[in-house]
């Protein structure tokens, strides 16, 4: 399944429960955890918490999210991106990953148990690394994937290589669904300068997966 944008205003607006697609196939399927992973070709990051405050970051993280978390995102890249054995870079929350405890200790108590835990079920997590130098690392090919604590610490980078062929992807469901990575931007509407990319590579993407299913 690809999915175009969805103005989400509008939707509630009209009564539905649902803030979004991602939602609503989640109920239909059943299932009680996804994973937003946004991706290109040189790039992919996966979110722990996604539309939120960043106040609410700190309190809303846990052991248990951010082990849930790499475990989806490791079954997901053996199931539709055909991996043995995904190599899964885990960030920390804090600058410098928290500096012994200087500038946080989510690291120590909330990040570092949840990829211990990972590492005993076999999957390839390492961290927690500081984000102001594993993206660098990453575009590089060194990972397979980013597992990010918040929205716009895997969102900045990701746009920053793949602005226009990002692809949004939902980790977790039994079915293949990509989106594009923007929104339904009516500015641009008629004026022939909206770009058809991001629904092209979510297209590509989707068959991808189908086919390593």
């Amino acid at each position: 399944m690809v999915t175009a944008p969805i103005n989400k205003e509008a939707i509630h607006r009209a009564g539905c429960p649902f803030p979004g697609h991602t939602e609503l196939l989640a109920e239909r399927c059943g299932v009680d955890k996804v994973v937003m992973m946004l991706a290109g070709e040189r790039l992919k990051v996966c979110l722990v918490t996604t539309h939120l405050a960043l106040s609410e970051v700190p309190q809303l993280l846990s052991t248990a999210e951010v082990l849930a978390t790499i475990r989806i995102t490791d079954v997901a890249f053996r199931r539709f991106f055909g991996l043995e054995r995904p190599r899964l870079a885990v960030l920390a929350l804090n600058p410098h990953a928290g500096e012994g405890g200087l500038f946080g200790d989510e690291e120590e108590r909330l990040i570092v148990p949840a990829i211990d835990a990972a590492r005993t079920e076999g999957i390839d997590a390492s961290g927690p690394h500081s984000a102001d130098t594993l993206f660098h690392f990453a575009a590089a090919g060194a990972y397979d994937a980013v597992v990010c604590m918040y929205h716009d610490q895997g969102l900045i980078p990701l746009k920053l290589l793949h602005f226009e062929d990002g692809v949004n992807v939902t980790l977790g469901l039994p079915i293949v669904r990509t989106s594009v990575d923007h929104g339904t931007a009516y500015d641009l509407a008629g004026s022939g300068r909206a770009s058809e990319k991001s629904l092209v590579a979510a297209v590509g993407m989707a068959e991808t997966m189908a086919e390593n299913m």
